[in-house]
């Protein structure tokens, strides 16, 4: 069975980088921002969470009352 030659293994090296200072404090800065962003989302899906299940107890208790 042939061999197939586009299955080459070897890695490249990474490339160096050539950012600027600036840009890599305004890639920090992005970094901070994306992180902030994710834990406020963290911060509302544990918020909603909360409150769904808040709500479940009470379903569940006015099914009770209801019997």
């Amino acid at each position: 069975m042939p061999q197939n030659k586009n299955m080459d293994t070897t890695s490249k090296q990474p490339e160096i980088s050539s950012m600027t200072h600036e840009e890599e404090e305004e890639a920090q800065h992005d970094i901070s921002k994306l992180r902030d962003h994710v834990e406020q989302i963290s911060l509302s899906q544990r918020v909603t969470k909360n409150e769904l299940e808040a709500l479940m107890d009470v379903l569940k208790r006015n099914i009770e009352v209801a019997k």
